[in-house]
Order: C-alpha cells, then structure tokens, then sequence
C-alpha cells in the first residue's frame, strides 16, 4: 500500500469521523401550547432522537426570558414537575417531549402565545467529549390537544 493511498484513506476516515461528531439531532412533531391573555409561562414540546449520545443542556428563545428543561410525573395522584440539569438522548432512540413527561418551560413570556403563530428556540447539545452543538427550531403554536 502507497503512502499516498494511506494518507488519503486516513484523510477520509477522518473526514467521516469528523461528520458523526457534528451530526445533528432530529427534531420532529415540535410545537408550543397557545397561552391565554396575560400568562407568564409557556411550554415546548417536540420528539429528539440523536445518531450519538448527547445531552441537550440548555435553550433560549426570543420570545421568553428564561427556558428551563423539566420533568413531569404523577405518584400517588400527585404531579410532580421539576427542573432537571440536562435530558439525555442515548443513540438512534427518540425521547419524546410531551405534556405530562418531559417538556420545555418557557418563563417570562414577552407576549401570549397565540396559535398560529410560530417560535423559534435555540437548542444547545453537548455531546461525550463536551463538544457543543447549536440547532434552531421553529415551533408552530397550538392550541392544547
């Protein structure tokens, strides 16, 4: 084998390499609950699969001072939402954001969330090797189904 061949197949290899470390997070059926006059808080709901182990650490949009990832569960019939550091997304499985699970909480909206109306959130990833990864997403607002 030349060295030339090997100094391109290591190139490539690399360059493939390269690729999987910045592979991006699908995100599918994304939406925002519609809010009534005057509410402060929001939430964001949307399916994450990812081909890598990543966690989805932080988000922010425009439209809202603060986003916060959160869980909900009921025990005993009591639901109980709390504030988690970062969601996990383990490779190729999705993780569903949902009302009543996991979900994104929108605090100090800047103006009712009215259906129709769209959203746009910044999601922040950090993937084994602390590499982070920024992807936008637009979110269409409907009403709670």
């Amino acid at each position: 084998m030349s060295a030339t061949y090997r100094y391109i197949t290591t190139f490539f290899f690399l360059l493939f390499l390269s690729s999987l470390a910045q592979a991006e997070v699908m995100i599918s059926d994304a939406w925002v609950r519609a809010t009534a006059p005057g509410q402060k808080v929001g939430a964001a709901y949307m399916t994450l699969q990812s081909p890598q182990a990543v966690k989805l650490f932080y988000a922010e949009t425009k439209s809202a001072d603060e986003v916060e990832i959160h869980s909900m569960t009921m025990t005993n019939g009591i639901m109980k939402m709390r504030k988690l550091d970062d969601l996990a997304l383990q490779p190729n499985k999705p993780e569903k954001l949902a009302p009543g699970g996991f979900h994104l909480m929108l605090f100090g909206l800047k103006a009712p969330l009215k259906a129709g109306d769209k959203v746009t959130l910044k999601l922040c990833f950090k993937d084994e090797k602390d590499q982070v990864t920024h992807q936008e997403v637009t979110l269409p607002i409907k009403e709670a189904y």
